[in-house]
């Protein structure tokens, strides 16, 4: 069997049998292929198009297993591989070259844990090192060890010939541009569909859609990194509706917005409602628009990206003000230790029965700063939606009205000693604070006490 061929985002994949089906504007080919076929595909592609990412687990575990006991009847245990591209060339001898020119929404649409095992089984045949295993934890750290492996894989692409289901999905008719334009934009239904096994999150297909590229370049790059864009992302220990229910704060301040924002408390106690709105927001005509050949979107409203450049700094001051407030409310003539939800970090110092105490030391949410308390989050959710005083929408945009992070250095011991009434009055409970709505509406007339007496202080 000839070797498939590989020029950066091209290959040619061969089948043992194959049939082709034609609906629409989608042309189905799908049959079987050895594995050795499949090489050019690991090299070629990655799973950007996959809404989500692959990782170790059970599931990954058993497939190798399966092919090393019952490779015979393994193509017939599995739904194998979906592979979308919007240009291919049928060849002689059942083989297809495939190109892919927009890795966002073409190459691997499903099967992305199918797709982690059987190359964590070739590499394993190819190296013989079972712990190779613990380092193929997730996709991007397998692509790692594949590249560092490929010669040792070539040497041993004779012995991969166990069989796989493979689909692929290409326009009906290339000779077409509508029909090849309506294949594009049905590609991001079909990949969502086929992954529904397990039900994709907003977020997820939010990401898919496009919707959080604007917020990925806003954002500080340590910030954007350590965010789950998509389900089991390497690297993703941040949640993305946290990021996308502290969008809605510099967002609320657009009036006549198609969507109604969510009330402040939902920023806490319903995340998924605040993912939800956004992607309602994001889908509305005035606000992006959808490619002509593509499933993906574009933010096309100034507004909106002024807000989001304003989001940009809001985790930042998410993590100043987690770090800051115990100072401050002690200078307020508080105890913040005291308070019976606060842990204190002190490395000489046992965890008590009581769990005072902690021996490692606690960071920042976002940025991983380093503090001395930690707190639920919750006790601080009305001071930071206290930021949206802060800005203000003009000549079309949202924008800063002060300094914010110099804004808290001058105000936030002054805050904290009003804002003592409503912790007291909540007996610190995280949640009744969170998720009172007055609590959000004090913190914000707090903020505006606050600046104007920075107004008249100018004055």
């Amino acid at each position: 069997m000839e070797k498939p061929v590989v020029t950066s985002k091209k290959l040619i994949i061969k089948f043992e049998e194959a049939a082709e089906q034609v609906h629409g504007s989608v042309r189905r080919i799908v049959g079987f292929v050895q594995a050795k076929s499949l090489l050019g595909l690991f090299d070629a592609v990655d799973l950007e198009a996959n809404p989500r990412s692959a990782k170790w687990g059970q599931v990954t575990e058993a497939i190798v297993e399966s092919i090393t006991r019952d490779p015979d009847i393994f193509p017939f245990k599995t739904k194998g591989i979906l592979v979308g591209s919007s240009e291919y060339q049928a060849l002689e001898r059942k083989r297809y070259e495939l190109r892919f020119s927009d890795p966002a929404t073409e190459g691997i649409l499903d099967g992305g844990h199918n797709m982690l095992a059987i190359g964590t089984h070739i590499v394993l045949t190819a190296v013989g090192d079972e712990k190779l295993v613990r380092k193929c934890r997730n996709w991007e750290a397998f692509k790692e060890v594949w590249r560092q492996n490929r010669t040792a894989i070539d040497a041993i692409r004779d012995e991969l010939s166990f069989l796989v289901p493979l689909e692929i999905l290409v326009p009906a008719d290339l000779e077409d541009d509508a029909i090849v334009s309506e294949f594009r934009s049905e590609l991001l239904e079909i990949c969502a569909a086929r992954n529904n096994n397990a039900e994709l999150t907003t977020e997820t297909k939010s990401n898919q859609k496009g919707f959080y590229e604007a917020i990925k370049a806003a954002l500080p790059e340590q910030v954007a990194k350590r965010i789950e864009w998509k389900s089991n992302i390497a690297g993703g220990d941040i949640k993305v509706r946290d990021i996308i229910a502290l969008a809605w704060i510099p967002l609320s301040r657009i009036p006549d917005l198609p969507v109604k924002p969510p009330v402040p408390q939902n920023l806490y106690r319903n995340k998924g409602e605040c993912a939800k709105l956004f992607d309602d927001l994001m889908s509305h005509e005035s606000i992006s628009e959808r490619g002509a050949d593509s499933p993906t979107y574009t933010l096309k409203s100034e507004a909106v990206r002024s807000a989001i450049q304003v989001l940009g700094d809001v985790p930042g001051l998410y993590d100043k003000i987690y770090k800051d407030f115990p100072d401050a409310y002690n200078k307020a003539g508080g105890h913040f230790g005291r308070i019976g939800i606060v842990r204190m970090y002190d490395a000489s110092r046992r965890t008590d029965k009581n769990r005072k105490y902690m021996r490692t030391q606690p960071t920042t949410h976002f940025t991983e700063q380093d503090v001395e308390y930690s707190y639920p989050d919750a006790l601080i959710m009305p001071l930071v939606w206290g930021l949206s005083a802060l800005m203000e929408f003009k000549d079309g945009k949202v924008r800063w009205r002060v300094d914010p992070a110099r804004f808290l250095d001058r105000h936030l011991v002054e805050i904290a000693r009003n804002y003592k009434l409503v912790l007291e009055m909540s007996r610190f409970d995280p949640n009744k604070l969170g998720k009172n709505e007055a609590s959000y509406g004090f913190a914000v007339s707090q903020f505006e006490t606050a600046l104007l007496k920075d107004g008249k202080a100018a004055a």
